[in-house]
């Protein structure tokens, strides 16, 4: 079969569809390598919107499946050229995609994340990885942003099949999109084989230096800042555990709100109120290369989120710690 994939999000690494397309970028081919998988994406848009975290990553995907000597991923683009708006993203869903489709004779169109198209000249297949602008009253966003999130929920209806990550996210989408169970499938997301326990004392210093860790033993917060990681609220337990004086250091990794909203609250303004600010250390944005030398240097890692699709920093936290490493490696002898 030739598969087409909607590439909008092809190699933007500092997103999650970016990340979840990169990943299959690599594995799809190791087990349907008898399908031709083609990623269609707009016209300029390989390599002008990689992302700080795509650098930051070293190899892309394509790189390291022509390293493994598998059939790569084919990257087509469609007649639409770039344009970074929201009303060019739905174009490209909508009209440009589905167009190519039909040009390339695609047996089944793929769409990585919640945004089908209505029309298609094949069957389609799409992700919907969570329910966040539906569920959550402060993603809802403005009067267009709504009308979006109408929009692809109803596409997401006509689709031959609904891949998602859970079966949580598996739950909601039965229940409030309204689709038969048996046309949604469950696909549980794995942390990257990169994700093991780093010791190598080299690499670890490295990485302790270039983001200027504490030398005794830390709690780790990696992720985002919007509401629902609810980051306010690993500050407030800290500061309880601080005041009984049993707490080791915090560090909050990751890039901070340019500035402080309901939406996206920064952390350094309570961090101050609370007295912390020598306890909790910032580090900005992680490259996704340092990330498991990161973990491994963490006495624990917290990720409190109050709804996730999947919440994938959890699996990968577990890869880099030395015992479960141990444990997986035993089993799989």
């Amino acid at each position: 079969m030739r598969i087409l994939i909607n590439g909008w999000f092809h190699e933007q690494l500092a997103t999650g569809s970016g990340q979840y397309l990169a990943a299959l970028a690599e594995w799809l081919p190791r087990v349907g390598g008898e399908h031709e998988f083609v990623v269609v994406q707009p016209a300029g848009g390989a390599g002008g919107r990689r992302s700080k975290g795509a650098e930051g990553g070293g190899e892309s995907a394509n790189q390291r499946m022509n390293e493994s000597r598998r059939k790569p991923f084919v990257i087509r683009h469609s007649s639409f050229a770039i344009h970074h708006s929201p009303l060019a993203k739905l174009w490209f869903e909508q009209i440009a995609f589905p167009l190519t489709c039909r040009r390339l004779r695609a047996d089944v169109a793929f769409v990585p994340y919640w945004g089908a198209p209505w029309w298609s000249p094949c069957p389609v297949v799409v992700t919907v990885h969570d329910l966040i602008p539906l569920l959550l009253p402060q993603y809802r966003g403005g009067p267009l942003q709504r009308a979006y999130t109408w929009l692809v929920g109803r596409t997401a209806r006509r689709a031959a099949a609904v891949l998602t990550d859970s079966e949580a996210s598996k739950r909601d989408i039965v229940a409030h999109l309204d689709i038969p169970a048996d046309r949604v499938h469950a696909i549980h997301l794995a942390a990257d084989p990169r994700y093991r326990p780093v010791t190598d004392p080299a690499a670890l210093a490295a990485v302790q230096a270039k983001y200027n860790l504490p030398a005794d033993p830390f709690v780790l917060y990696l992720g985002g800042f919007d509401a629902r990681k609810n980051v306010a609220r690993v500050v407030e337990a800290y500061a309880r555990m601080a005041d009984g004086g049993i707490a080791p250091g915090l560090v909050i990794a990751g890039k901070l709100p340019a500035t402080d909203s309901a939406f996206a609250p920064d952390p350094r303004p309570m961090v101050e109120r609370l007295g912390l600010g020598g306890r909790v250390h910032f580090t900005g944005w992680v490259d996704e290369a340092d990330k498991p030398a990161l973990y491994s240097l963490a006495a624990a890692t917290v990720f409190v989120s109050e709804y996730e699709g999947f919440g994938l920093p959890v699996l990968e936290a577990m890869a880099c710690e030395p015992l479960l490493d141990q444990i997986s490696s035993a089993s799989s002898a």
